[in-house]
């Protein structure tokens, strides 16, 4: 019977199997020609052992973000085969006791940028530019360092930081936009709410580039440019990333949003992640919170491809797996040659004035194209904005990588409860 398959079958008294007999006069006779069919149900032990051990990572966790101070949390593990673990913890909305899962959907702050470097390569295979090509052959308007005004600023400079444009105290002042606008009081108990600018106040990317980057325009500070030259030291700039996007959204005459979901989203079935409030499901949207576990309101970004994208830590699962598989010959986005690019070291020392080489997920120890690549092999990115806090990496050693969106700013304390959870993923791997 179903509910106990070892018992004999009664009223049996002689059976046969591939022409040998089993039973005779109801007894076993201890041959077993046959084999097991298995059915849709069986789990083999590996299976098994892979449940078990997955089941004692998510207690871990659950453990340690319900004393962390961390109001949501999504995790994943993935390799090049695809997603092996996934969950979430915590809650997306804790007034009304709604769970972050993994399909909450969120910004994800900078690691958005890498969605740049895939994109500027797929453009450069299309035949529409050239990472080496200077960046104001695609600008209405002129960029340069004016300390070194003959000298032009390129793409790849762009991609890997080099491009001697600095972030102000601007980009934080008015790159942020809230979806509604906020009354005043409501604003004044919000951490950074001087930050959030109300929707009125949005302008066009390329206006706020032309504001803050050419000399006569009213948000300009000669603090913009760095004093060394273009190509000569690493300085990691929002604005030099979005302004590269702007350039792409130029050269290839497609805007950006739409480029990537072509050539990116699309492809790797991305279907809960956008970069816009409406190419989202809004009803998915974890609440952001301050490190005080107050909610912040949904905010966008003027410079959105710098740190804009919303998406789930599944859909983003999708995408770390075919990073891995890009790294390791396998990729189905970009061809071999142009994923030997996006991971590529650009950097040497002379970039930096120091360089930490020891920290495993120091994502500014040497980067790709908008890849970040640590000293000790792991590749991929961080984020952070108000409420936001992200992590992706992958070994290139063992080719397997780890995930993990927070919806809740970062103190100490939880800080040190999401390293605790990071290491804990990298034991499951390993």
């Amino acid at each position: 019977t179903y509910d106990k398959p070892q018992q004999y079958a009664t009223g049996m008294i002689h059976v046969f199997v591939n022409g040998e007999q089993v039973l005779l006069d109801g007894e076993h006779t201890g041959a077993q020609p046959g084999r097991v069919v298995r059915g849709p149900g069986w789990k083999g032990s590996n299976a098994r052992k892979s449940e078990a051990k997955s089941g004692a990572l998510t207690a871990r966790i659950q453990e340690l973000q319900q004393e962390s101070g961390i109001v949501g949390l999504g995790a994943a593990v993935v390799d090049q085969e695809g997603i092996e673990y996934v969950h979430g913890f915590g809650f997306a909305d804790k007034d009304r006791q709604l769970p972050y899962t993994e399909n909450s959907i969120q910004n994800i702050a900078s690691i958005s940028k890498t969605f740049i470097g895939m994109s500027l390569l797929k453009a450069q295979e299309l035949g529409m530019l050239d990472l080496d090509d200077p960046l104001n052959k695609y600008l209405p308007f002129k960029v340069v360092n004016p300390k070194y005004p003959d000298q032009e600023i390129t793409l790849r400079q762009l991609s890997c930081h080099t491009s001697s444009i600095r972030d102000t105290e601007v980009y934080d002042q008015r790159s942020y936009v809230l979806k509604e606008t906020m009354p005043q009081e409501d604003r004044e108990k919000l951490e950074a709410y001087e930050n959030l600018n109300n929707p009125e106040d949005a302008i066009p990317m390329e206006e706020f580039f032309r504001r803050v980057l050419i000399p006569d325009g009213p948000w300009y500070s000669e603090d913009a440019y760095l004093e060394s030259s273009p190509g000569t030291k690493f300085e990691y700039s929002n604005v030099a990333a979005a302004l590269t996007a702007y350039a792409l959204e130029r050269a290839t005459q497609t805007d950006y949003m739409q480029f990537t979901k072509k050539h990116i989203l699309e492809p790797l079935q991305m279907k809960s992640s956008g970069w816009s409030f409406d190419q989202v499901n809004l009803e998915k949207h974890s609440i952001l919170y301050d490190e005080n576990q107050n909610p912040f309101p949904l905010y966008r970004l003027i410079t959105y491809p710098d740190g804009g994208l919303i998406c789930s830590v599944s859909d983003l699962g999708k995408y770390l797996s075919e990073l891995i598989r890009g790294y390791s010959g396998s990729g189905t986005i970009l061809t071999q040659e142009s994923y030997k690019e996006l991971f590529q070291g650009q950097l040497a020392d002379s970039f930096f004035e120091e360089r930490d080489a020891e920290n495993p997920y120091n994502d500014e120890y040497d980067m790709g194209i908008f890849m970040g690549l640590s000293g000790t092999g792991n590749i991929g990115h961080t984020g952070g904005d108000p409420g936001v806090s992200t992590f992706m990496f992958f070994n290139k050693e063992s080719l397997t990588g780890q995930i993990v969106f927070l919806n809740t700013s970062l103190n100490q304390g939880s800080f040190d409860s999401f390293v605790k959870i990071w290491n804990i993923l990298e034991e499951y791997r390993s």
